[in-house]
């Protein structure tokens, strides 16, 4: 997909892509320079480890409303179908 960056320097991610990758209004983004392309990322609160018996276990600390919908074998048929 492609987007254009208008006078003030502000840039519109489609909203295909801001579904995807869970941007929502008031989302915290880091941004940087990697080899000539510039990365988004979504910040995200890392995972609490809980001990459940002898295994540590990675419970996510974001609030459930805050965490993205992702449908994962949405996203996997995507990637195969992607591929001739």
């Amino acid at each position: 997909m492609r987007t254009t960056i208008d006078k003030a320097g502000r840039l519109v991610i489609p909203a295909a892509i801001r579904e995807r990758a869970g941007l929502a209004p008031g989302v915290e983004i880091e941004v940087w320079l990697d080899d000539g392309a510039v990365r988004l990322e979504r910040v995200a609160a890392g995972p609490k480890l809980i001990k459940v018996g002898r295994r540590l276990v990675a419970r996510p600390t974001a609030p459930v409303e805050a965490r993205p919908a992702i449908d994962i074998a949405s996203l996997v048929e995507e990637e195969r179908n992607r591929w001739p």
